[in-house]
């Protein structure tokens, strides 16, 4: 999800087919939050590499749309989108694509389909732990952490949980799908901040 990122498809011509339809579900439902059109062109070439994908987050499609568009024959791919209603059109953009489905419902609805080659977290107040879901050597691509100089870190005036999660992953034997989600003060920050 990018801010402002469905305006950043404006006047943009030879996009795939089904980007297209995904950026232009957005605009009728004044969606402005896509995926961008640069972050696109990251998704449609990761896809290339994997057999299974996972996203959550699907907003419009937009970024689900890059992924199909990029993916090998055969790929299987998965997204969680929480919105019910717009999960529903969004599956009706790719009624025609048996190997694509849509979700409805948070980020523990792709549990039922792991693992993955390839898993796009877009999207969540408290994500889930990348290595729960991924096969071994499998590729995780984060999205919606902004820059932050301060710990701890915040988003909108309020500490970013989603930012802590990720930066303090669940104990091995642990679910995060299980445990309580993670609070703050954090025993001490993580060993890289970005």
């Amino acid at each position: 999800m990018s801010p402002q990122g469905t305006a950043a498809y404006d006047g943009l011509a030879d996009l795939p087919p089904l980007v297209e339809r995904a950026v232009g579900l957005a605009r009728r439902l004044g969606f402005a939050n896509s995926c961008r059109p640069e972050h696109g062109l990251l998704l449609h070439a990761l896809a290339a590499g994997a057999g299974t994908i996972g996203e959550t987050g699907t907003g419009c499609g937009v970024g689900l749309a890059w992924l199909a568009s990029g993916a090998r024959p055969g790929t299987r791919l998965v997204s969680a989108e929480i919105d019910t209603e717009r999960a529903g059109l969004v599956a009706a953009l790719f009624v025609d694509l048996p190997h694509v489905a849509v979700l409805p419902g948070d980020w523990r609805e792709l549990y039922r389909a792991a693992p993955f080659d390839l898993l796009v977290l877009d999207g969540g107040e408290y994500p889930p732990d990348p290595e729960e879901l991924l096969k071994p050597g499998g590729t995780a691509v984060i999205d919606d952490l902004t820059p932050a100089s301060t710990w701890p870190p915040r988003f909108g005036g309020q500490v970013d949980q989603a930012r802590i999660a990720l930066a303090h992953p669940p104990r091995p034997g642990r679910r995060r799908a299980q445990a309580r989600a993670p609070t703050w003060p954090p025993s001490s920050p993580p060993a890289a901040f970005p």
